[in-house]
């Protein structure tokens, strides 16, 4: 397996972050389009000679309440984009409770860190460690002051020094790379339209709670009906929604840890090592505290990813099966 070049691959990423950039808000919005459409089609209409209801897509209405949606929309997930994007490297650390590391708190660490920015010429990144027996690595930061590499104790007290090389080189490359950046934007509106669904979930479950009050008068119970209705129609919306937003994280997730495992390869100049890394962390994967899966993308082995499944479960994983990560780095 050949490494692309590092200029080609951050020009790629780039593109793909644009491309992020403009898709997720125009799912969005499409979401939007769709709730205002289902809603107003179901709650109008007319009778016909047989006096039986049907029902009438008004698109006039539709599009003007839609047109007047769009500021709030967009200026909210704006808003909320902002707040995570630029805050994304405190979210997780306090999510993971890694704390930073300096020289003289594990010099071992601190020095293969360093001789491996110096062989390809970057900048060193912040290193953070948490206190874990688990064996996890990954990286984080979407600019030079926030790029972060993340290690766990277990990690350190099992790999060897080529190992543990290995897999820095792997965190270092998705930096280089600018896979961090990319993973964030994605994640971000993942986690924008996974909130939508469960604040949707909560509404309907209070509301139909409330429908099945005996104390509740009848017209009380018929208002609560007709909102729960319009709350699962944004439901059915933010799952369509959700699956669309995350086939496109997923369609670049898993050829990032490809070319992240072959760059960690170049860089530390040991395959081998690497691929006897990845057997190890494949035995105990993940953080034994933090059970989030948007973090859990950044990890080196997705925990889920080894517990096998069938075709689907592999088809929307974030990362590829990591046996066939060793074979392709066994032959490297």
């Amino acid at each position: 397996m050949q490494y692309v070049g590092i200029h080609t691959q951050i020009s790629r990423n780039n593109r793909l972050s644009v491309l992020l950039l403009l898709m997720f808000p125009l799912i969005l919005l499409a979401t939007v389009w769709a709730f205002l459409a289902l809603v107003n089609y179901f709650g109008h209409g007319y009778y016909n000679e047989y006096g039986e209801f049907v029902n009438q897509l008004d698109i006039t209405q539709v599009n003007y309440y839609f047109v007047q949606a769009i500021p709030w929309v967009v200026g909210g997930v704006g808003l909320w984009f902002a707040i995570a994007y630029f805050n994304n490297t405190s979210m997780i650390k306090r999510a993971t409770g890694a704390q930073t590391l300096q020289r003289r708190d594990n010099p071992r660490v601190y020095n293969i860190v360093e001789n491996l920015c110096m062989t390809c010429g970057m900048e060193m990144p912040k290193i953070n460690i948490i206190h874990d027996d688990m064996l996890n690595a990954f990286a984080s930061g979407i600019d030079d002051k926030s790029y972060t590499v993340t290690v766990t104790t277990g990690l350190l007290d099992t790999l060897d020094d080529d190992e543990l090389a290995g897999v820095i080189g792997h965190e270092l490359t998705h930096i280089r790379n600018r896979d961090t950046r990319l993973l964030i934007v994605s994640i971000i509106f993942v986690g924008i339209i996974s909130t939508i669904m469960s604040l949707t979930i909560n509404m309907i479950r209070a509301l139909s709670y409330s429908s099945g009050s005996y104390r509740r008068s009848s017209d009380e119970k018929g208002g609560n009906v007709s909102i729960i209705v319009i709350m699962l129609i944004a439901f059915v919306c933010s799952i369509i929604a959700y699956f669309f937003t995350s086939l496109t994280r997923f369609a670049i997730s898993r050829r990032r840890e490809y070319m992240a495992d072959a760059g960690g390869a170049e860089l530390c100049g040991n395959p081998l090592a690497l691929a006897s890394a990845l057997r190890k962390i494949s035995g105990r994967p993940g953080l034994a505290q933090v059970n989030r899966d948007d973090i859990a993308q950044l990890y080196i082995a997705h925990p889920q990813a080894l517990n096998g499944g069938n075709i689907l479960s592999s088809l929307f994983a974030t990362h590829p099966d990591i046996e066939k990560r060793i074979e392709i780095l066994e032959q490297f």
